[in-house]
């Protein structure tokens, strides 16, 4: 009888060591012909999800100038933000993301919804000169780089900045950039300037027009 009750407790230990799964984290698409979808969001160790305040922000501002147009969202995540823009008739969308995990579910996501939401596996630094540059259509460009987040992401906006001012921007209609409300970003970048600025707590929103 002894034997079987240091059994039982060995087993009661062994089970309370386990480490639970974590929870799935789930957002929705807030507005347009997909409103309501649901959509798997990564690790939030990996990637930022933009915040719904910030995203109505963005779509209010857009929403009349996406259709003909190609959506990139450079910093994919979950693809949700391009996928936003699909469901608000955007011509077609891309998402690319470096992180295995985050691309894997930005494509079940994508899978899920409409062959026009295109979820790349690519160093954003890398495939988008190839995106913008080879672009039949006029392209709005959404960056939201995870900036305190991963590794080696510490200067991302200088590499930013830099990268976009050696391209060619002729395709590009308009640039978003969802940064820290710490930092300052510059009133031009090549042709682009500055049209406006949305501020909500630790996050900016900056808009580039020619």
């Amino acid at each position: 009888m002894m034997n079987k009750k240091v059994k039982s407790k060995n087993l009661s230990h062994k089970n309370s060591t386990k480490h639970p799964q974590k929870p799935k984290l789930y957002t929705y698409i807030e507005s347009g012909k997909y409103k309501g979808k649901k959509f798997l969001l990564p690790d939030l160790t990996t990637t930022r999800s933009t915040k719904s305040i910030v995203k109505h922000c963005v779509f209010n501002v857009i929403r009349q100038d996406l259709k003909n147009k190609i959506f990139i969202e450079a910093f994919g995540g979950s693809a949700l933000m391009a996928a936003e823009a699909l469901s608000n008739y955007a011509l077609k969308s891309y998402a690319i993301e470096l992180d295995f995990q985050a691309y894997h579910i930005a494509l079940n996501n994508a899978s899920n919804l409409d062959t026009n939401l295109k979820v790349i596996h690519a160093d954003t630094f890398e495939i988008l000169p190839k995106l913008i540059e080879n672009s039949q259509n006029q392209i709005i460009l959404y960056l939201d780089p995870p900036f305190h987040i991963r590794e080696n992401f510490s200067h991302i906006y200088e590499r930013i900045y830099n990268l976009l001012n050696t391209l060619n921007l002729n395709a590009l209609y308009l640039i978003i950039l969802e940064h820290h409300s710490q930092i300052t970003t510059p009133e031009k970048i090549q042709n682009f300037k500055k049209d406006k600025e949305k501020k909500f707590g630790s996050t900016t929103l900056s808009f580039y027009r020619i």
